[in-house]
């Protein structure tokens, strides 16, 4: 069995490697490249690439697309580009917003994950013959006692990418390889530099890829123009503090913006787009020791979690993990009880369960099921008075 847990010696192991045109993904196809596998390099147009080539700190983009063809030259392995535009407006770009007018937070980087990139470059990955996808993900593949494979935490705790592969299917992670899972960053660029990679010395894209200059507001507003409504700012005591020009323009926990005096320290508490309000309160407001969990993908042993288990909760990818017990379960959802109150816990955002470094699954918090306005001014009332 070679080093990527495959049957097969290396020389007839075909491997796609999906190719972003960054650093990781590079030396994740050099890598194999240089063990002797049979290296297909694939590479996902996904939006405009004029908008994109001129735009430094995303992934995906034109000129990545040219850097990502070069590295393979350079290896000298099959490279192809997929036109995956559509199904990447459809399935990223549409959710995305979507998920903002409806009062959430998203992210699109799961979501991409989720659908193009796991879902969609799996399927033509098989087409090819073959026999796994690798990426440059910072997370680590094992296996279980029970012989099925695991989803774990990156080595490198400042670079651990888990929390955005929670989506992963069991079937998915059977197939996926994740070969930097056990290095730091200054290792992968150490390799990048070894190889002589063109883009060994590149930046790392921190930007949501269609998102310029980080204005999320911008893009909602671009694409459903009819949808923005003005609304009142609300203190959950329920004074009305003022007016704002839509809910896309506020996440939770945001206290910037809010332009409405001065006075308390207030911050985004919860969005309401049924009545186009944002509810505001003071910062002790924020804290949560309950949240609520839908469309949940479970990796952990057993069929689904049960009420009772013990695990670790992460509610936001640079947010500490946070012991927790799973209060109710069933039907794709469920129902977490914190050990500490957590802050800034926003509809839309993953929560992510851990057991140590093990990835037991996780799903999109949503806000508390069957609860009226009035009852959540309550509920406010109630944590602020905690």
């Amino acid at each position: 069995m070679n080093s990527l847990g495959i049957d097969k010696a290396p020389a007839d192991t075909k491997v796609v490697v999906a190719m972003s045109g960054g650093v990781d993904s590079s030396v994740t196809a050099a890598l194999l490249a240089d063990e002797g596998f049979s290296v297909i390099g694939i590479t996902l147009h996904l939006y405009d690439v004029g908008q994109g080539a001129a735009r430094p700190g995303t992934c995906c983009a034109g000129a990545d697309i040219a850097d990502a063809r070069k590295v393979a030259q350079d290896l000298s392995i099959p490279h192809y580009v997929l036109d995956f535009e559509d199904r990447f407006r459809a399935d990223v770009i549409d959710d995305f917003v979507d998920s903002y007018l409806a009062g959430e937070t998203p992210i699109p980087c799961v979501r991409c994950n989720q659908t193009v990139k796991f879902r969609d470059l799996i399927s033509r990955a098989r087409d090819l013959g073959a026999d796994a996808l690798a990426t440059g993900h910072y997370a680590r593949r094992q296996m279980g006692p029970a012989g099925a494979a695991e989803l774990h935490r990156g080595f490198d705790d400042g670079k651990d990418q888990s929390y955005f592969l929670f989506a992963t299917t069991a079937e998915q992670l059977e197939y996926i390889r994740f070969p930097l899972g056990a290095m730091t960053k200054a290792q992968t660029r150490a390799y990048a530099e070894r190889f002589g990679l063109a883009i060994a010395a590149k930046p790392d894209s921190q930007d949501i890829c269609f998102v310029a200059g980080g204005n999320y507001a911008d893009i909602v507003r671009s694409m459903r123009p009819e949808a923005e409504h003005p609304g009142d700012i609300v203190h959950m005591d329920g004074r009305v503090l003022g007016r704002h020009r839509g809910i896309i323009n506020y996440t939770v926990g945001q206290r910037r913006g809010l332009n409405i005096g001065g006075g308390e320290a207030l911050y985004v508490l919860r969005l309401e787009p049924e009545s186009a309000r944002v509810i505001a309160g003071p910062r002790e407001a924020l804290g949560q020791t309950q949240i609520y969990v839908k469309d949940v993908n479970w990796l952990g042993d057993g069929a689904a979690a049960v009420p009772g288990m013990e695990l670790e909760a992460k509610i936001r990818s640079l947010a500490p993990r946070v012991p927790a017990v799973i209060a109710e379960a069933g039907g794709g959802r469920l129902t977490l009880d914190l050990a500490a109150a957590a802050e800034g816990v926003a509809p839309g955002q993953a929560c992510v369960f851990y057991d140590g470094t093990r990835v037991l699954g996780g799903g999109w918090i949503t806000r508390a099921p069957d609860v009226g306005d009035g009852e959540q001014a309550a509920l406010d009332l109630k944590a602020a008075d905690a």
